[in-house]
C-alpha cells in the first residue's frame, strides 16, 4: 500500500470524519444560536435572516462545489504519489474561486435585491433580507481562500485543521452576533444587519487562521506551495472539468431550497416561521452526513488513483454503517424531545406543535439520505461528476414538480408539504445505486 494512502479501518475512517462532524456540529450550534438571537429580536428578522441566509448559501455552495472538485483532484494526485502536483492545483483553485467570488459579489449587490423585492409578499421581510446581504456578501472574498485551503487539507485527510478553523468561525460568530444584533456595550444595535456583519467578520478570522497555519506548518513543505505559479492552464482546465458539474449541482440543490422557501413565504408567515424552525434544526441532522461525505470523496479518489478498486465496496459499507450510527446520535432528539429543540430555536408557543410534528415527520427521510449519500459521494469521488450532476438535476426537477403540486395546486397544509423530502432523497438514492450497479465507474481518469 502507498505510504500516502489512507487506511480504511473503522478507526481510521472515524479519525478523518469525526473532526468534520464536530466542525459541522459547531456550525449547527452557530446556526441554532443565531436563530435564537434573531428570533428574540423580531419575528420578521428571524424570517428575513432565514431566507437571506439561503440566498447567500446558494452562492457559497457553488464555491464549495468547485472546491469539492479541487479536493477530488488533490486526493487523486496523492493516490498517484504526485504530491508536487497538489500545490499547483491549490493555486489553480484560488484563481478559479477568486473569479467566481467577484462575479457572485456583483450579483448579490446588484441583481439579487431586485429579485427579493419582486418575489417577496412581505416587503418588510424583503427589506430586512437586503440589509442582511449588504454585509454578508463581503464574506465571499474570505471564503474563496478558506475553501481552497480546506480542499487541500481534506484531500490529505487532515481534517483537524478544518475543525480548528470551524471553531474560530463559530466562537467569533456567536460573540459578534450577540454584540451586534442587540447592541451590547459600545457596540451599535444593528439587528439583522448585525447578524450579517458578524458572520462576515468571523469568516475573515477563519481565513486568517488557515493562511497562518499553512504558512508555518512544516507538514506542507513537500507540496511546494506557492513555488510554481506559472503555467496553471492545465490545472485550471482539469478543475473546471471536474468542478463545474459539482458547482452546478450544488447550485441547483440550494436554489431549489431557496425557491421552496419563497413559495412557503407566499403561504403566509405561520408556514414560513414553522419551516424556518425546521431549517435551523435540519442542519443538525446533516452533521454526520456531510462529515462522512468529505471522507467518502477522499477515500474513493485516493484508492482509485492507487489502483485499489477492490477495496471500494468495503469502504462504502463501513462509511454507511458509521453514518447511520452517528445520525442516531446527532438527531435522536427530533424523535424523543422535539419540543425542547424547537423551543431553543423559537420561544413563541404558537409555532411549537406544528414544528414538532414536521420535525418528527422528516426523520425517516434523513436516514434514507444518510444511507444513499455514500453512493452519491462515491460517484463524486470517482470523478464522474457529470453523472452526479445529472442525478442531482433530475432529482431536483422531480422534487420541484411535487413542491409546486403540493403548494400551488393542491394547497396542502405545511405539514404535508414537507413530505417532499422523501421524494427527493428517494429519487437521488435510486438513481445513484442504479448507476453504480449497471455502469463501469471506477476506472475514471482525471
Amino acid at each position: 500500500m502507498s505510504n500516502n494512502l489512507l487506511p480504511f479501518s473503522y478507526r481510521s475512517i472515524l479519525g478523518i470524519a469525526l473532526p468534520m462532524m464536530v466542525s459541522g456540529f459547531i456550525q449547527s450550534i452557530v446556526l441554532i444560536t443565531n436563530s435564537a438571537f434573531i428570533s428574540r429580536y423580531s419575528v420578521d428578522g428571524f424570517d428575513a435572516v432565514g431566507n437571506a441566509g439561503l440566498v447567500y448559501i446558494t452562492f457559497f455552495i457553488m464555491l464549495m462545489g468547485m472546491s469539492d472538485g479541487a479536493q477530488i483532484l488533490m486526493a487523486r494526485r496523492i493516490g498517484e504519489e504526485r504530491k508536487n502536483a497538489v500545490g499547483r492545483q491549490l493555486l489553480a483553485t484560488w484563481v478559479v474561486l477568486a473569479f467566481m467570488a467577484v462575479l457572485f459579489f456583483v450579483a448579490l449587490k446588484s441583481l439579487v435585491p431586485n429579485l427579493i423585492q419582486y418575489f417577496s409578499l412581505n416587503k418588510t421581510v424583503a427589506n430586512l433580507q437586503i440589509d442582511y446581504l449588504s454585509y454578508r456578501s463581503f464574506g465571499l472574498f474570505f471564503s474563496f481562500i478558506s475553501l481552497g485551503l480546506q480542499a487541500f487539507y481534506l484531500a490529505q485527510g487532515r481534517t483537524g485543521v478544518v475543525l480548528i478553523s470551524a471553531l474560530v468561525t463559530a466562537l467569533s460568530n456567536i460573540l459578534l452576533d450577540y454584540l451586534l444584533i442587540f447592541g451590547v456595550g459600545s457596540f451599535p444595535e444593528m439587528g439583522v444587519a448585525g447578524a450579517g456583519l458578524g458572520a462576515c467578520i468571523s469568516e475573515g478570522l477563519s481565513m486568517l487562521f488557515l493562511l497562518s497555519y499553512t504558512r508555518f506548518s512544516k507538514s506542507n513543505v513537500s507540496f511546494h506551495l506557492l513555488q510554481q505559479v506559472k503555467g496553471l492552464g492545465t490545472e485550471i482546465k482539469e478543475l473546471l472539468k471536474v468542478g463545474i458539474p459539482l458547482m452546478l449541482q450544488s447550485f441547483s440543490a440550494l436554489f431549489t431550497w431557496t425557491l421552496f422557501f419563497t413559495w412557503i413565504e407566499q403561504m403566509g408567515q405561520f408556514a414560513l416561521t414553522v419551516s424556518q424552525n425546521i431549517r435551523s434544526l435540519y442542519f443538525l441532522a446533516f452533521v454526520p452526513i456531510w462529515g462522512f461525505a468529505s471522507t467518502t470523496k477522499t477515500y474513493i479518489s485516493q484508492y482509485i488513483g492507487a489502483g485499489k478498486q477492490i477495496d471500494l465496496p468495503k469502504i462504502q459499507r463501513r462509511i454507511q454503517l458509521l453514518t447511520l450510527l452517528f445520525l442516531a446520535l446527532f438527531f435522536h432528539g427530533a424523535l424523543l424531545y422535539p419540543e425542547a429543540l424547537i423551543g431553543i430555536i423559537n420561544p413563541h408557543q404558537e409555532y411549537l406543535e406544528t414544528s414538532c410534528a414536521i420535525l418528527q415527520l422528516i426523520i425517516g427521510s434523513v436516514f434514507i439520505y444518510g444511507f444513499v449519500s455514500v453512493y452519491f459521494q462515491t460517484i463524486h469521488g470517482s470523478g464522474n461528476t457529470l453523472v452526479s450532476m445529472a442525478i442531482e438535476i433530475f432529482s431536483v426537477l422531480v422534487y420541484m414538480a411535487f413542491v409546486y403540486l403540493f403548494i400551488k395546486v393542491l394547497n396542502f397544509e405545511i405539514y404535508y408539504v414537507w413530505t417532499v423530502e422523501y421524494i427527493y432523497f428517494g429519487t437521488m438514492g435510486l438513481l445513484s445505486m442504479g448507476y453504480l450497479y449497471f455502469f463501469t465507474w471506477n476506472q475514471k481518469k482525471i
